[in-house]
């Protein structure tokens, strides 16, 4: 019997191990660099492996079409190279220099031959974006060229393309191994959001955020927006959301904007490595104050959901007071919130909705003509709910954090059984999500399945279970009267009230008899403790 082959225990073996390993080597390229540079270079390396991973599995696909057609080898040579055969399906053309395996077998650099200098795999790596970007418009000027740097280690760079070559699965294909380095590319935007702290931020949201705000609309069909889109992460969990419930990606079409340059770049390659690329993304780099990149997204042809988290409390920011999107009331200038609301509101299509990260001041803050701008949102019926979230969640601020959703149609047969016209749903999740360190919470799915639970039930949704009931502590649904009274101001722990003390049975008299001898006999023995105190005091030789 031949000897039992060893299994390599330096390779990574689960998805885990992959990730972690992947960041440890990752980690060691940082050097001089700070986060935010080496992230663009390892993110850059994720999809320059994904882009080179579809056109891998395209090529192949071209030839056994073409072989079952009856082509010989030499006609079908001639056609692997027609451009419109990828970009036709979806897939961006790759040269033979920019491909994976070309750099791979030159990871340690392109030998000097025939007149023509040693070239480092950075040089290498940097061209094969250029030709990548150069045979695909839609990724223009998208790509990081830093890798011929002086501050990128190349020895470490090139050891860092190795272990990213070992990343795909042997028998699980090209598409299995798409899947698993956007799993890689989205643990790697949570671990640099981590490591850049409040920079972070910009960036990224936390998945248990997104995921409530997705799970809650439940985005299924139509135009899904964001006007602040960060990375995409909204955009990517859509998509996971479609998968989870057995629906096509095709199904919706993304539009998002994004005001930081070096953001926007990462949102292009992570919605493409998620496929989203092809299925009508229009996201692009500018000031969405100054500048509304999608004008034409409003009325009949608005968005269907709108997902963001807006940077909180801006003070700096492009404001014209004859704006048209300042439907309910001028923002303040001194703080963006408003306008932020208020410009998502002008994008909702007649039957579409919105979900809204906020800082918790925007629920109650009268300052800068605020308040009266809620109660004109309040009157209009366009909140649906208020869900005060749990300290800790964003490791990139302190700000406690609220969701806001919107709803133009809160009628019967409008995305839900139930009429909710003239009603608003509360929900006071600060004592959800468990400590994962020190310094951040996480929302479990059992949480985020609680909100959107409770919210599903009150509109009467399809995925419902159950009817709708106060739980006091938890949630309340209050009408518009009642939300007046209260000042319009829209904190869910002002409705839901407190919950219910649990009862273990004790009657109320033995139970104030036990109290007050407990407390009895805590005075007793504050007193003989003062004595013992006061006697040692007295031995004291001043």
């Amino acid at each position: 019997m031949p000897p039992k082959k060893k299994r390599d225990d330096t390779l990574p073996s689960t998805m885990k191990e992959l990730k972690d390993t992947l960041w440890r080597a990752a980690d060691k390229l940082r050097g001089s660099m700070d986060a935010s540079q080496y992230k663009d270079v390892v993110l850059g390396l994720v999809f320059l492996k994904y882009v080179s991973d579809s056109f891998d599995e395209r090529r192949a696909q071209i030839a056994a079409e073409l072989a079952a057609e009856g082509w010989d080898e030499t006609q079908i040579a001639g056609q692997l190279d027609d451009i419109d055969e990828y970009t036709g399906n979806g897939v961006f053309y790759v040269n033979k220099h920019a491909r994976w395996t070309y750099l791979a077998q030159h990871a340690k650099g392109l030998p000097a031959a025939m007149g023509q200098p040693f070239k480092p795999i950075g040089e290498l790596i940097d061209d094969a974006m250029d030709f990548i970007m150069g045979a695909n418009p839609s990724l223009a000027g998208t790509l990081p060229r830093i890798y011929n740097r002086d501050n990128v280690d190349q020895r470490r760079l090139g050891e860092l393309l190795d272990l990213f070559n070992s990343a795909r699965f042997t028998g699980e294909g090209a598409s299995k191994a798409r899947d698993l380095l956007g799993e890689v590319y989205e643990y790697f935007l949570e671990k640099f959001a981590k490591a850049e702290g409040k920079r972070g931020g910009e960036f990224y949201t936390p998945a248990g955020v997104v995921r409530v705000l997705v799970e809650v609309l439940e985005p299924t069909r139509g135009r899904v927006y964001d006007p602040c889109c960060g990375s995409g992460g909204m955009f990517v969990q859509t998509e996971k959301f479609l998968e989870a419930h057995q629906s096509e990606g095709s199904d919706i079409a993304v539009y998002g904007q994004e005001m930081n340059e070096r953001t926007w770049r990462m949102a292009k390659m992570n919605l493409a490595i998620h496929g989203l690329e092809s299925k009508g993304l229009s996201s692009r780099w500018g000031d969405t104050f100054a500048h509304d990149n999608h004008p034409d997204l409003s009325g009949a042809k608005g968005a269907d959901y709108v997902l963001a988290n807006p940077p909180f409390n801006i003070k700096d920011w492009v404001r014209r007071t004859d704006d048209p999107r300042w439907k309910y009331g001028v923002p303040p200038a001194g703080n963006a919130n408003y306008a932020w609301i208020q410009h998502i509101l002008s994008k909702l299509a007649p039957g579409g909705s919105a979900g809204v990260v906020m800082a918790n001041g925007s629920m109650s803050s009268n300052s800068g003509g605020e308040g009266e701008i809620r109660a004109q949102i309040v009157e209009a019926d366009l909140v649906s709910c208020m869900v005060a979230l749990p300290t800790q969640l964003f490791r990139s601020t302190g700000i406690p954090v609220c969701l806001w959703f919107f709803a133009k149609d809160k009628s019967k047969g409008a995305g839900g059984s139930v009429d909710r016209s003239g009603q608003v749903l509360f929900i006071d999740a600060r004592n959800l999500g468990t400590m994962v360190d020190r310094a951040e919470r996480a929302l479990s799915d059992e949480d985020i399945a609680r909100i959107a639970d409770t919210f599903h039930r009150w509109r009467g949704t399809a995925s419902a279970i159950g009817e709708y009931l106060d739980v006091a502590g938890f949630c309340m649904s209050a009408t518009l009267a009642e939300v007046k009274a209260n000042d319009y101001a829209l904190t869910p722990g002002r409705y839901v009230g407190a919950a219910e003390a649990e009862h273990d049975g004790e009657p109320i008299a033995a139970r104030i008899e036990r109290l007050t001898a407990d407390l009895l006999a805590q005075f007793d023995e504050s007193s003989r403790l003062e004595l013992i105190v006061r006697e040692q005091l007295g031995k004291v030789d001043v």
